[in-house]
């Protein structure tokens, strides 16, 4: 069975076990006293549960071969990370500063920024370092043995939009056992996708992104280039409600006009463009690890 089917098969799986499990969960977080949406439950329960089924299924997967190839020499690439999110910070600087001089915010953003960076920081080379093991260490590459580069690039990248843009659109809390509301969150984050002309814009801004991010991987053979740069393209995101004091004086074009942030907006589809055209003599001279060397290795 090819990787891709097994990891399909896996994170089906893993979807409607949360989606039967999540109701409890959120019964018994009611009962405790706590009043958190459904829908977060939900997400927490979907996390947990990927998280088992990986595991159980990380020997077929060569999950563990998959990420030490992707991990690996962390020491000898630490300024692969450095590099990946100064460049980055760079890219989203110039839509944050567009958009400061076009609201006429002036610096008072920035001074709120800096204020929050820390915390910022932290979440963002969190998000970073989960998304890019999973996204480019093992589904990039895995694919990559079912279907080559290229192919595996394109569709890593469309997974990588889509699962971005599954989310529960509404906010609403449970009281006592409802065994069906995991089905339900899960048909409303779907349903989302019946409205096509809402979701392309971010789809198309979030698909350029994953092909940025996985053309560094497959350049580097690690993922640590593409760590900093997403870990900066978070911060960014994460940043942007201190950009501006009047968002909705911003062009459409800039920044756009969903979520997240800024990545519907043809003016990161440009940015991430570029980056894409450059992203050889941007990453630099470095010495490529093999990442089908390692996973034959072991």
């Amino acid at each position: 069975m090819s990787f891709t089917l097994r990891l399909t098969l896996a994170l089906l799986v893993a979807v409607v076990a949360a989606a039967l499990i999540a109701p409890w969960v959120g019964a018994f977080v009611d009962m405790l006293g706590f009043r958190f949406p459904f829908p977060r439950i939900f997400d927490r329960v979907v996390m947990v549960a990927l998280a088992a089924v990986m595991i159980r299924s990380a020997r077929p997967l060569k999950l563990g071969a998959r990420l030490k190839a992707g991990f690996a020499n962390p020491s000898a690439n630490l300024s692969r990370v450095v590099r990946g999110f100064a460049i980055a910070v760079a890219a989203v600087a110039a839509i944050w500063i567009a958009a400061t001089v076009i609201s006429g915010s002036g610096v008072a953003g920035l001074f709120k920024l800096l204020t929050h960076l820390p915390g910022t920081l932290a979440a963002a080379l969190l998000i970073a370092i989960i998304e890019e093991a999973f996204f480019r260490a093992i589904l990039l590459g895995g694919m990559r043995d079912d279907f080559g580069s290229r192919p595996a690039l394109i569709l890593s990248a469309a997974v990588y939009a889509l699962a971005h843009l599954v989310r529960a659109p509404a906010h609403f809390q449970l009281h006592g056992i409802h065994p069906l509301a995991g089905f339900g969150v899960l048909a409303a984050s779907f349903g989302q996708f019946g409205y096509p002309a809402a979701l392309l814009p971010p789809f198309i801004g979030l698909f350029l992104l994953g092909l940025v991010l996985g053309e560094a991987f497959l350049l580097t053979g690690t993922v640590y280039f593409s760590l900093g740069m997403h870990a900066g393209f978070v911060v960014g995101a994460k940043s942007w409600r201190f950009a501006a004091a009047a968002g909705s004086s911003l062009p459409i074009w800039l920044v756009g006009d969903t979520r997240p942030p800024l990545i519907g907006g043809a003016g990161a589809w440009i940015i991430a463009l570029t980056l894409l055209l450059l992203m050889k003599p941007l990453i630099g001279r470095t010495v490529r690890t093999s990442n089908r060397a390692s996973l034959t290795a072991l």
